[in-house]
């Protein structure tokens, strides 16, 4: 009757180079991840613990990164994965524990080097939240000066209309200057036909009026009586005297 191996949890912590892992951390993982599961294992998480200097020097290095996964893996194949990591280039050491004792919430906590990128984080939320105000204290002369600018434009602009404004104007004013001159002589050609309507006749009327008055003056019937006396006076004279 053949027996089912129950895989167990376990802790497996893998040192690396710090400058490989630097330069090559998607390598770095790909190996763990391999020589797990060629093991057989079941990966439940794998991220990094941290990064330490060594107590002493593990193949020429004095740093080292950590490493940290849990798994599930039969115990026999334990040996498997030291063998496999004893091979590798990447990996320089691992020390796997027995991890069944482990509760969800311990193996789930931040390790130091997320609570690092936790508190750079942090940190640059709250550099940003204080570069903030002054951004915007320092925006405002700046739009200040672009709201001065863009009113010294519409001056200049404005003086620049300036001029031709005036020359229309006073262009429009020396064309109606120009129609008032070109209609006055009509106007007084309208004005002088009446003009002499008016004063021609008394011109006109004044001797015709004068010379009759001094015909009707001669023609009075006063004169015409003394005249006739004086007449008969001289005809009787002259018949006295025999004439």
């Amino acid at each position: 009757m053949e027996t089912v191996a129950k895989n167990k949890l376990y802790e497996g912590m893998f040192l690396v180079d710090s400058s490989q892992a630097g330069a090559d951390w998607d390598g770095i993982m790909a190996a763990i991840r391999t020589i797990l599961e060629k093991a057989g294992a079941e990966i439940d998480s794998i991220r990094k613990w941290d990064d330490r200097r060594l107590a002493y020097e593990i193949k020429g290095k004095s740093r080292g990164t950590y490493i940290l996964s849990y798994f599930r893996v039969d115990g026999e194949r334990i040996q498997d994965i030291e063998r496999s990591v004893q091979l590798s280039e990447k990996i320089m050491r691992v020390l796997i524990l027995s991890a069944e004792r482990q509760r969800p919430e311990d193996i789930e906590k931040d390790t130091p080097a997320t609570k690092v990128e936790m508190e750079k984080e942090n940190r640059k939320a709250s550099k940003k939240a204080a570069q903030e105000p002054e951004v915007k204290q320092v925006s405002a002369p700046e739009e200040a000066g672009e709201a001065e600018k863009a009113e010294g434009v519409e001056q200049r602009e404005e003086t620049k209309q300036s001029p031709e404004e005036a020359g229309e104007a006073e262009k429009a004013e020396g064309a109606e200057q120009r129609e008032e001159t070109k209609q006055s002589p009509e106007e007084k050609t309208e004005d002088s036909p009446a003009s002499e309507v008016s004063a021609g006749p008394e011109v006109i009327a004044g001797p015709e009026v004068s010379t009759a008055a001094d015909d009707l003056m001669e023609k009075q019937p006063g004169q015409e009586q003394v005249e006739g006396s004086e007449q008969a006076d001289e005809q009787e004279q002259r018949a006295s005297q025999g004439i």
